[in-house]
């Protein structure tokens, strides 16, 4: 039981609850609006192949990590453009977005790099892992936290930013309003249309920078289909955290401990088939277990129209 819950899990949990936290944050954004997105999966896999792009291009990690944003934000302005302004179903937007999204980056990583499969190069550097002074002496607690890329910090101040932004400023109490009664916050001179426009556009920010994480910090390249689901999973710990930026994160960090916890298990024998199963198995054990019909509610408003 040492070998298994070791400090070397808990870090990597850490690794892998990021792209999921940020992903379910740019969720939560538009469930506030009143749009239930779906298409988390494929904007996290445009993000994660736009980063690899940016690094072959540019060299410069930084510049790729910005260009993986302003990809996703462009693509993000599909669902945008087609459940808000054109009134589409938006689950069915969603999902036509996460098939486009797959096919998009699988031609592409053919007619860019001229490849299948998966892209890597040597010469290319991923996110570098900060040491935090002091925190990184301390014992056990240095080694779990410390060492990790800016973008693993960033989600955390981004969880509290938006937590104090929706429920303590007048901005994110408009947002609300404009999810949650959109007739009246109407009446009020509130432009919906601009602020659920807004609220994509950091969706795809969001989903951006959690590709940007999946290709360049957790590994240094790209493979088809390499989100393996994590935006489905993003969409689920949005349910969960009831579009709470604290609750998400607590979902996160569930879902992330256990794909670390499933990647742990494939080194004591046990089949690799059964241990990739597991985020997904805990996945629907949650939603069994999920039992607040609002939220559903909501969904199944947002299937209509996105009003």
């Amino acid at each position: 039981m040492d070998q298994l819950l070791d400090v070397s899990l808990f870090a990597s949990a850490l690794r892998m609850i990021t792209p999921i936290l940020l992903a379910a944050l740019g969720g939560a954004l538009c469930a506030r609006v009143g749009l239930f997105n779906v298409g988390l999966e494929g904007m996290m896999l445009v993000g994660a192949f736009s980063g690899i792009v940016g690094n072959h291009m540019t060299g410069n990690i930084w510049a790729a990590v910005l260009f993986a944003v302003m990809c996703t934000m462009m693509y993000a302005l599909l669902f945008g453009y087609m459940s808000i302004h054109l009134k589409a179903n938006v689950i069915v937007v969603g999902i036509s977005l996460n098939f486009l999204a797959l096919g998009l980056t699988t031609f592409a990583l053919r007619a860019i790099f001229d490849v299948k499969g998966a892209y890597t190069n040597s010469q290319m550097t991923g996110l570098p892992k900060l040491q935090i002074p002091l925190l990184k002496d301390i014992p056990w607690l240095g080694d779990v936290l410390s060492g990790h890329t800016a973008l693993v910090y960033l989600s955390i101040f981004i969880v509290i930013g938006l937590q104090y932004y929706l429920f303590r400023t007048v901005g994110g109490f408009r947002l609300l309003a404009a999810g949650e009664n959109p007739t009246a916050a109407r009446s009020l001179g509130i432009g919906v249309a601009a602020i659920q426009y807004k609220a994509v556009l950091l969706c795809g920010a969001l989903c951006g920078l959690a590709g940007a994480q999946l290709s360049l910090g957790n590994v240094t390249m790209f493979s088809e289909g390499m989100t393996a689901g994590r935006g489905f999973i993003a969409l689920v710990a949005t349910m969960l955290g009831q579009s709470n930026p604290i609750g998400v994160a607590a979902s996160s960090v569930l879902f992330g401990f256990m794909d670390a916890l499933s990647i742990r298990l494939q080194g004591l024998a046990l089949p690799t088939h059964f241990t990739s199963m597991l985020p997904y198995v805990v996945t629907l054990v949650a939603l069994f277990f999920f039992k607040d019909k609002g939220y559903m509610q909501e969904a199944r408003k947002s299937s209509g129209s996105s009003r």
